[in-house]
Parts: C-alpha cells; sequence; structure tokens
C-alpha cells in the first residue's frame, strides 16, 4: 500500500487571505480623510427609474482637485436625486448642484473627528486580522488531522505548518501596512 499525504491548498488559504486584505481596502475606501477620492461616493446608492443603482451608473465621478469630487449626471432628469443620495449619505459633505454636474466639496477634519476615523480604521484592520487567523486556524486544523489520520508525518506537519504560518505573517503585515498608510491620510494636515 502506497504512503498517501494529504497536502492543505495553500492556493486556497492564500486566495481567503487575500480577500481579507481586499475588503479592507474597501472599507478603507469609505472612509473620508481630508482629501477627495471617488472612492467615497462608491457605496452611495441613487433612487433612479424606481430603483437603487450606484453612482458610478448614472454618473462620472471625477476628483478635480484634491479637495472636490465632481459627478457629471449622465440624465439631467437624475440631478436631484443623485444631490439628494450624496446629501443623505451620511458623509458630512454638501453637494452643490451646477447644471448636470453636482459637485462635492470635502471639508477640512477637525482633530477629533481624525482620531475617531482612525479608531475606525484600526477597528476594519483588527476585523480583517480575525479574518485572516481564522483561515490559519483552518489550515492548521487540516494538517493536524492529516496526521493524526496517518496520512502525513510529524515532519511534514511542522513544514506545512511553517509554511502556512509565513503566509499568515505576510499578510498581517500587509494589513498592518494597510492601516499604516490609512492613518497618515487621515492625520494628514
Amino acid at each position: 500500500m502506497s504512503e498517501q499525504h494529504d497536502e492543505p491548498d495553500l492556493a486556497d488559504l492564500e486566495r481567503r487571505m487575500e480577500g481579507a486584505i481586499t475588503a479592507l481596502k474597501h472599507e478603507f475606501g469609505g472612509l473620508r480623510t481630508g482629501r477627495a477620492s471617488a472612492s467615497l461616493l462608491e457605496p452611495v446608492m441613487v433612487d433612479a427609474y424606481g430603483t437603487q443603482m450606484p453612482m458610478n451608473q448614472v454618473g462620472t465621478v471625477s476628483v478635480p482637485e484634491p479637495r472636490m469630487l465632481s459627478v457629471n449626471v449622465w440624465d439631467k432628469t437624475m440631478v436631484a436625486a443623485v444631490e439628494k443620495a450624496i446629501r443623505n449619505a451620511g458623509l458630512g459633505v454638501n453637494p452643490i448642484v451646477d447644471g448636470q454636474t453636482v459637485r462635492v466639496p470635502i471639508p477640512e477634519l477637525n482633530e477629533e473627528r481624525r482620531v475617531e476615523l482612525t479608531r475606525v480604521a484600526a477597528k476594519y484592520a483588527e476585523q480583517a486580522k480575525v479574518a485572516v487567523r481564522n483561515v490559519r486556524r483552518d489550515g492548521m486544523e487540516s494538517i493536524k488531522r492529516s496526521q493524526k489520520e496517518g496520512r502525513m508525518s510529524e515532519d511534514e506537519m511542522k513544514v506545512w505548518h511553517d509554511e502556512i504560518q509565513t503566509m499568515t505573517d505576510a499578510t498581517i503585515k500587509q494589513v498592518d501596512d494597510a492601516l499604516a498608510h490609512k492613518e497618515g491620510e487621515i492625520m494628514q494636515v
């Protein structure tokens, strides 16, 4: 009888860890810094043609200057709906209608709001780390199960353990780097 080896699916573990990073970057995109970013309007839904539509399906979002967003609305009958959606999105901005364009000045953040945003960013980063650690745990349980069932030697288990831990450490570092970058953006005056 030939010996069977059960190798953990590292590609799947890596994909799931990358998913945590992608989700974190999306969460960070919704955090308003003192600078304009088109991603700020991504989560805003517009009541258009009897349904809720994402902002990018009713107009072009651009950043004409560092503290200004601009939405060029394609259908002029939708301008009021776009303005209302932005105003009611809880972003702390006051859109200004100018013909078929809705301008969104991005106000300066006060120190208290900056500190609050860094706390929110840290919370998002911690959630991403928990997700990464859960993927790590799944991988570790898989190799322990294989070893216990005799499909993997103690030495092989150690090799896979180290491989998964290395992948986890690298992903956690990506989370920490993304958080440091976002905190820098938020605190930048």
